[in-house]
């Protein structure tokens, strides 16, 4: 049978992948490792914990707001927005208040909230309130850049409102005895083999070999281990509940062996070491990564077999967090890794299956601790409500302050903006009397007939199906009684007063004196109308 792509021969009709590569499903795969690199995690969330985090979804809210700069923008374009709009709205007719134009000025001079006392003002008058277009203009645009300037402080006040500090400081016995953990070490060697390759660690070996304090003590007393077959390998667990700091270094070994027709073989290690404060399991402190075979110095893709040991070198560090109740974490930490023996070519890879005495791979678990310091990791809070209330107070005369001048410069560069006020209300003024002057002229026509409103229908000539026409027939009212009561009713003197809507301009007419007419008219016609009622009484007797 032929071997698979990226494998050769060994003891004539076993193959072997090539060095860097590991049997996946009959198929020789180049392990290029983990792409995140190495992992570290404090086993803390860096990102601060307040109320609004069980109400609000804010990764949604950082996923838009990446930073300040996005909100300033944003409010730097509306702000642009109001003010080209209002420019435009100003471009357009005013026809006299009829147009949509000068509705929308007038609303838009409405919202002048906060220049309405400011405006440009002779000396010794006495200030007024004076809503003006660009009193309301400027009035938004301040509103919306305080409202922008205000987001960014929140934002500001969210994101980055304390700092972590950390402190070091000499450790003592009491302090070490403190820190608890539940410590976890995974290795993976990364290749075909399975648990059945592995023959585990039984001892742990305390203190430095060669020195006085060397020890040789069963695994049990301190620790538990146990193999699990995973996709990438065996994976090697050794766990330790509620251990302590270690004072001396440890030393843990295990060895994968050849099985029949299996060698041991493995093109690098995936590590992941884990600690949690005992009884907490909120909190974990972690690294994780791979050591790729490629990561030599050579850049070669390695086959890792034989019997010098591979040392991983592990460090532990307490880490004291004074802002979480005093939590005591251990960090551990993958220090360095001293590759064992290995094979970078296809002849000394080949030489080593078929040697009986490299058919083991060695793995050694170095634990040492950097107890001698204590790290305390506080936060201390950038600003206070003090500060942030001095901050929104900054913000609001700022935007004030910025289109207040803009105000000033306007009005008193452009004299014709000092008194628009005074023009629009002239204007909507106008605009009122001549829609009050239409209502009272059409119930003055209505009321008492076009006779005496145009001499050309004096004469007699009515238009047909007019609604003069239909008032006066006689069908509409009793013909004696309605034609008397018109006939007074129309006496209004020598001269017909009531104008046109023709021949006369609603702006200039006199409201108060037709008002006065009015009631002179309906006195006359209430004495008429009792007197024709009289002579129609005595004539009725006779």
């Amino acid at each position: 049978m032929s071997c698979p792509e990226n494998a050769f021969r060994y003891n004539g009709t076993q193959c072997a992948c090539d060095p860097g590569h590991y049997l996946v499903n009959k198929s020789c795969l180049l392990f290029s490792g983990d792409s995140r690199g190495w992992v570290v995690g404090s086993g803390v969330s860096a990102e601060p914990q307040f109320f609004l985090t069980t109400v609000l979804s804010l990764d949604s809210i950082r996923r838009l707001t990446q930073s300040q700069a996005v909100l300033l923008e944003v409010t730097l374009v509306t702000v642009v927005a109001w003010l080209a709009f209002c420019f435009a709205v100003r471009l357009g007719r005013v026809d006299g208040g009829r147009s949509t134009w000068f509705r929308i000025r007038w609303w838009i001079s409405r919202f002048d909230f906060t220049f309405d006392t400011r405006h440009w003002l002779e000396d010794q008058q006495v200030v007024v309130k004076r809503k003006t277009e660009l009193g309301g203009t400027f009035s938004v645009a301040s509103s919306i850049l305080f409202i922008g300037l205000l987001s960014a402080l929140l934002y500001q006040v969210i994101m980055k409102r304390s700092i972590e500090v950390h402190k070091i400081r000499p450790a003592n016995a009491p302090d070490l005895l403190s820190f608890v953990n539940d410590l976890e070490f995974n290795i993976t060697a990364i290749s075909s083999m399975t648990c059945s390759h592995l023959r585990g660690p039984r001892t742990v070996v305390l203190g430095t070999p060669g020195f006085i304090d060397y020890r040789v003590f069963p695994l049990s007393k301190y620790m538990s281990y146990s193999c699990q077959n995973t996709s990438m390998g065996p994976t090697v667990s050794v766990k330790c509940s509620g251990c302590r700091i270690p004072w001396r270094n440890h030393y843990i070994s295990w060895q994968f062996v050849d099985l029949p027709n299996d060698p041991a073989t493995a093109v690098g290690f995936q590590f992941n070491l884990t600690a949690k404060d005992h009884g907490d399991d909120k909190h974990v402190s972690f690294v994780s990564g791979s050591i790729k075979s490629e990561s030599s110095a050579d850049d070669q893709p390695r086959t890792y077999r034989g019997p010098d040991l591979n040392v991983l070198r592990v460090q532990l560090f307490p880490q004291l967090y004074r802002n979480l109740h005093d939590l005591r974490l251990i960090q551990p930490l993958l220090h360095d890794f001293i590759p064992g023996s290995f094979f970078s070519d296809v002849n000394g890879l080949r030489a080593s299956l078929e040697n009986p005495r490299d058919g083991l791979i060695n793995t050694t678990l170095f634990v040492s601790s950097l107890s001698d310091y204590i790290v305390e990791i506080d936060k201390e809070s950038v600003m206070g409500p003090v500060s942030v209330l001095a901050n929104i107070g900054g913000l609001y005369v700022f935007s004030l302050g910025v289109f207040l001048y803009l105000l000033v410069q306007c009005e008193a560069r452009v004299k014709k903006l000092r008194n628009e006020d005074a023009v629009m209300r002239d204007i909507r003024t106008r605009r009122r009397a001549q829609k009050n002057w239409n209502k009272l002229r059409k119930f003055v026509m209505y009321t008492w007939g076009l006779n005496d409103l145009d001499p050309s229908i004096k004469s007699g000539n009515r238009p047909d199906g007019s609604i003069i026409a239909s008032l006066s027939c006689g069908r509409c009212l009793p013909r004696e009684k309605s034609s008397s009561r018109m006939n007074s009713s129309l006496r209004l003197g020598k001269n017909n007063n009531i104008p046109t809507e023709e021949s006369v301009d609603p702006d200039a007419v006199p409201v108060e004196r037709v008002g006065s007419s009015l009631v002179d008219n309906s006195v006359g016609t209430r004495g008429t109308s009792s007197h024709s009622e009289a002579e129609h009484s005595s004539q009725s007797t006779v």
